[in-house]
């Protein structure tokens, strides 16, 4: 049985895997990557806990990662339309199906990197942070 914030994450990564880009999770970066584009979600920090009293409830303010990676051509366009598409599938639910109180997204700073042999990359951070609270902090 997944803890809440395993729960959370994988609801997250689902999300992110009904985009048309490759949705992975904790992976290294492939030496391919697809024309739509990559993104690969990481964990991140939970952070430190606002703690309540009676009940006693944890909440956190969990900033996990979403790195987008595009390549080509036309890595810009392509870029734009991944990053539009990211915020327009957390846009849909900011609870993931009433895990959290409000998921939200950070802007990214994308980068441009060189790849000998090979057309160019566009990547980006993309911090999300996710708001929920527990019972348990190992939850």
């Amino acid at each position: 049985m997944s803890t809440p914030r395993e729960t959370i994450l994988a609801t997250l990564h689902a999300r992110l895997a009904s985009l048309p880009a490759t949705a992975l999770r904790g992976d290294v970066l492939p030496e391919r990557v697809p024309s739509a584009g990559l993104l690969i979600l990481r964990d991140g920090e939970p952070g430190e806990p606002e703690v309540t009293l009676s009940p006693l409830r944890y909440h956190y303010q969990h900033r996990a990662e979403i790195e987008a990676v595009v390549q080509g051509a036309d890595r810009d366009a392509t870029f734009d339309t991944l990053c539009a598409s990211i915020g327009a599938a957390l846009a849909s639910d900011h609870t993931l199906d009433g895990l959290c109180d409000w998921v939200e997204a950070e802007a990214p700073r994308p980068v441009d990197l060189a790849v000998e042999g090979a057309a160019g990359l566009k990547a980006a951070v993309i911090p999300v942070v996710l708001h929920y609270s527990l019972a348990d902090p190992l939850g």
